[in-house]
């Protein structure tokens, strides 16, 4: 079974879409500052994302391990249960960062905007979701696993800034 990462690298158009609108690049994944987890559980940063935030495998495995999110500012959050689930996430919500009470108001002015910039977005999406062999879900129910992910099996994922021994701030509260 090939590895997600490396069908990212070899195909052009998921790669694409994941960089933009996705706002995933596997060539950023150094955090820039020094973190771990509070549990002292394994860490490593494996992608990025354009404002300086990083994706972290957490704990020991392969892509099957729990995904958390750095951003720039101090906040984080356990956001999928291994990449397939992230990319789930990416393609059909590339706006999820933007989602910050889930509630269907939000989701569709999020989906608007991001559509408006990029009318070809869901055409675009599907081919790079059938290169990568995903099966994609609503984006409702991508966006309510990210949240029950945050809020339930993600407040075992406390990062913390190694420098100043302080937790950084939840990204996704309940």
């Amino acid at each position: 079974m090939r590895s997600l990462i490396g069908a990212i690298r070899e195909q052009d158009e998921a790669a694409r879409f994941l960089a933009w609108p996705g706002d995933f690049d596997l060539d950023r994944g150094d955090h820039g500052e020094e973190v771990h987890l509070a549990s002292g559980a394994a860490l490593e940063g494996f992608a990025g994302d354009g404002a300086g935030g990083t994706f972290f495998f957490c704990g020991e495995g392969g892509e099957e391990r729990p995904v958390l999110y750095a951003d720039s500012e101090g906040s984080a959050a356990l956001i999928a249960i291994g990449l397939p689930e992230l990319l789930r996430l990416l393609l059909v919500a590339p706006w999820w960062r933007d989602c910050r009470t889930f509630t269907a108001q939000e989701r569709r002015e999020a989906a608007a905007e991001y559509l408006e910039d990029m009318p070809d977005l869901v055409a675009t999406r599907d081919r790079a979701a059938a290169a990568l062999s995903l099966e994609l879900p609503s984006e409702a129910a991508a966006l309510a696993r990210l949240h029950e992910v945050a809020v339930g099996p993600g407040k075992d994922f406390v990062l913390v800034l190694t420098s100043e021994g302080e937790p950084y701030d939840p990204l996704i509260e309940d």
